[in-house]
């Protein structure tokens, strides 16, 4: 019995493919359980619950982090330092889905969101709003660098050769960018706002708010 546990802890160590980690790591846990060896036993409980947490902070579709990592995050930025809110919405997606169904939409969303996540700042990351919305939020940027990001994004998603994974495919985004001081979920407000006004614009746009003027500024190709 010690030698299967040790083989299948070798296997886990040695990075041999395995189809499902958490369920790995429970599994010997309970082999080494089995055998008395308390310490191995417990060292793959905690590993499985690592596990277990990074996937609950994780879109299951997309990889990129969830609604529940971006609300986590959010009031941890301090409301006296710059932080910028982008709010990304794909346009007419609901069209895609009923044109070319769903599971070709799920594949759009996943290479939207390899996208979005392209040229991030390191401080930077992408999370899954929810449906085919997505937020990016850019720590300690000035107005000028968010801008530039959240247009290159949209630009990059623009010009993108969507008819590889769909003849005819075309595939734009709207962006609401909010930036400046204040608190996480108050920038997640704004740049809510924006996005609107990124709609109404005509979509495959980026709004955002003057520094000077403080007028609502749209701006695309």
């Amino acid at each position: 019995m010690a030698e299967v546990g040790v083989s299948a802890e070798n296997e886990l160590t040695t990075g041999t493919p395995a189809p499902d980690l958490l369920a790995l790591h429970e599994s010997i846990a309970d082999l080494f359980a089995t055998q008395g060896d308390w310490r191995r036993a417990y060292r793959h409980l905690r590993s499985a619950l690592d596990i277990a947490r990074a996937g609950s902070l994780r879109d299951p579709l997309t990889s990129s982090y969830n609604r529940r990592y971006l609300d986590q995050r959010l009031p941890g930025f301090p409301a006296t330092g710059k932080l910028a809110v982008a709010l990304v919405d794909l346009d007419r997606f609901k069209s895609v889905n009923d044109t070319y169904g769903h599971l070709l939409g799920d594949r759009v969303l996943c290479r939207v969101a390899d996208l979005l996540q392209e040229g991030l700042p390191p401080d930077a990351f992408c999370a899954r709003y929810g449906g085919e919305e997505f937020a990016l939020v850019l720590p300690g940027v000035n107005h000028r660098n968010a801008v530039w990001i959240a247009d290159a994004a949209r630009a990059r998603i623009a010009r993108h050769p969507w008819s590889e994974l769909q003849p005819g495919l075309q595939v734009t985004i709207s962006v609401g960018l909010a930036h400046g001081v204040g608190s996480g979920s108050r920038q997640l407000h704004r740049a809510d706002d924006l996005l609107y006004a990124a709609k109404r614009a005509g979509r495959n746009k980026i709004a955002y708010q003057d520094r000077e003027s403080s007028q609502v500024i749209t701006h695309s190709e």
